[in-house]
């Protein structure tokens, strides 16, 4: 006889889940409860909308051009997701697969500029971009993704290591060159980590709010979705209904690619880091 389990002692077993649930979806429900409420009482200690505003999703378009910051957003994380996939996932192969002298220490460098803060390089980065006449454009944030992105090679080598190295000999005795055999073999077999690691590189960039406040800030028209929000809180402190509204809307894109992409992305990363 099958013994149904009260949901009392369902949620006693799973106690420490529940509450880290709790704790992870309470911020939306405030953002998601206070962006539909009225002005007057936005902000105040009743957590819970008297009247309920669904307009406020359409004033934010009114008041802020959400469509071109989006945009922009997309502009800035698809073409530096891009420009990183075609310079890191060579240099990950280089470095997971092919001995050359000096390798390991190509391979501490790039830890080392993963442990190297942005801002120490922002002042010279700064001044050759200006320099370039690029300041003021998201071009000084998408660029530097054509040479590698070290967080990227990083994870992307410790999923081609994962690949038997059986697969690449075989290729290379049916005459593959170094390029043919990554793109024939290595890569498809190596889907899931790719999409975690660009993954990871598109929601990095789509949230990024230091570059666009170092190198757009003058010019509104090249503001992404991170910066605008940043811009529209500060001018309009008062209205906390409408900086919800638009905080939800600039969410929605990220958690829809997130989870049309979740099964990959979950894939990749827990296969990526295997072998060291």
């Amino acid at each position: 006889m099958i013994r149904h389990r009260s949901p009392l002692v369902w949620v006693a077993d799973h106690a420490i889940f529940v509450a880290l649930c709790v704790l992870f979806l309470a911020p939306f429900v405030f953002i998601l409860l206070t962006s539909v409420m009225s002005p007057e009482q936005a902000g105040t200690a009743f957590g819970w909308p008297t009247s309920w505003h669904w307009d406020n999703f359409a004033l934010v378009f009114d008041k802020l051009p959400m469509l071109k910051y989006t945009g922009n957003s997309f502009l800035y994380a698809g073409l530096a997701t891009a420009f990183m996939l075609v310079s890191s996932v060579p240099a990950g192969y280089a470095l997971a697969r092919i001995q050359f002298r000096g390798s390991n220490v190509y391979f501490v460098l790039i830890i080392a500029m993963m442990l190297l803060p942005p801002q120490v390089t922002s002042v010279p980065l700064y001044v050759m971009w200006s320099k370039l006449g690029l300041t003021g454009s998201l071009w000084p944030l998408i660029l530097p993704n054509l040479l590698g992105d070290a967080f990227s090679i990083f994870l992307l080598r410790q999923f081609f290591l994962t690949i038997p190295k059986e697969y690449t000999e075989a290729a290379r005795l049916d005459g593959c060159g170094e390029l043919r055999t990554l793109l024939r073999v290595i890569v498809p077999m190596a889907r899931p980590g790719i999409a975690a690691t660009a993954i990871f590189l598109f929601f990095t960039s789509w949230n990024d709010y230091y570059g666009p406040l170092l190198y757009t800030s003058e010019n509104e028209s090249a503001w992404p979705v991170s910066y605008a929000l940043a811009q529209f809180r500060g001018t309009r402190a008062v209205d906390w209904n409408l900086t919800m509204a638009a905080t939800l809307i600039a969410m929605v894109p990220v958690v829809l690619i997130f989870f049309l992409a979740q099964r990959t992305f979950v894939r990749g990363v827990t296969l990526t880091g295997v072998k060291g």
